[in-house]
């Protein structure tokens, strides 16, 4: 059976925006929840470092890998560094709404530079295991719009916008990842790409429950109350880890490919939808 392929017809492109330079910082901006403000600031926390590293772990390979997916890693590189550029100007916001975000920053910035000491390779398996978590997240994000509901037209536009282009590109980094494994054994490779999978998941939940925690805190909301509130917020109602779960199962499965579910639907309802055409 010939393998999943990314579609010949798909368009990766880089969206110039800039969100919320204006409007005053809101300290609860998610409608005025701590619980679900908490969890989308602890998740941009790790963004400008993180894409920054995603960008590295790719670039690595532009000249090793057929034309085609040549351009598709110049464009994905474009609409990385606009995602750390937004981000960037999202976090000085959260600063500025009372939060001491510095030290979390440090921390994701450590874990990252520990993981460049890796096998170019294993950066690149990195990469593509949290690019799974990101456009699994991004695809419930569009699909349920209303979970941002009450979040301001700006933020709204800004977590929409960057759904939007990690789904497009959902694929490049695994595509890459395949091409420069393809000499290694399919089970041995699925293996390895399980097992990266699992850590990986272990890791970005539990240090996003930590942050989100911490931010909490700074609000006065701790212990059992905290726990039990964001606990539900992702596994509860409306859910947001509970959501993704046969998405993120789905990456285990042997032959599986990102593009096996083509949510393009999703991002042309959302650009109209956010006036991002």
């Amino acid at each position: 059976m010939a393998e999943a392929v990314t579609p010949q017809d798909l368009e990766i492109s880089p969206r110039n925006l800039k969100f919320a330079r204006e409007s005053k910082a809101e300290r609860w901006w998610a409608g005025g929840d701590p619980i679900s403000t908490a969890w989308y600031n602890a998740l941009s926390v790790t963004f400008p470092a993180g894409e920054t590293f995603f960008i590295e772990s790719v670039r690595r390979f532009e000249k090793q890998v057929p034309e085609q997916l040549a351009l598709q890693i110049k464009a994905f590189v474009k609409q990385e560094a606009f995602h750390t550029r937004e981000h960037n100007a999202f976090n000085a916001r959260v600063k500025e709404a009372g939060y001491d975000i510095g030290h979390m920053e440090a921390e994701v910035q450590a874990r990252l530079d520990q993981a460049r000491e890796t096998h170019p390779v294993v950066q690149l398996g990195l990469t593509t295991a949290l690019e799974h978590f990101t456009a699994i997240f991004a695809h419930s994000a569009l699909k349920q719009p209303e979970l941002l509901n009450g979040a301001d037209r700006e933020a709204q536009r800004m977590w929409g916008w960057h759904a939007i282009e990690e789904i497009e590109h959902k694929a490049v980094a695994f595509d890459i990842y395949r091409h420069a494994t393809r000499d290694v054994p399919k089970f041995k490779r699925w293996m390895i790409r399980s097992m990266t999978f699992l850590n990986v998941s272990r890791n970005f939940i539990t240090g996003r429950w930590r942050e989100a925690l911490d931010l909490l805190e700074q609000d006065g909301i701790i212990g059992f109350k905290a726990r039990w509130k964001l606990a539900w917020l992702l596994w509860g109602k409306p859910g947001l880890v509970r959501r993704v779960f046969l998405a993120w199962l789905a990456y285990f499965r042997p032959g599986f490919h990102p593009w096996q579910v083509d949510d393009r639907a999703l991002i042309a309802d959302a650009q109209q939808r956010l006036d991002l055409v």
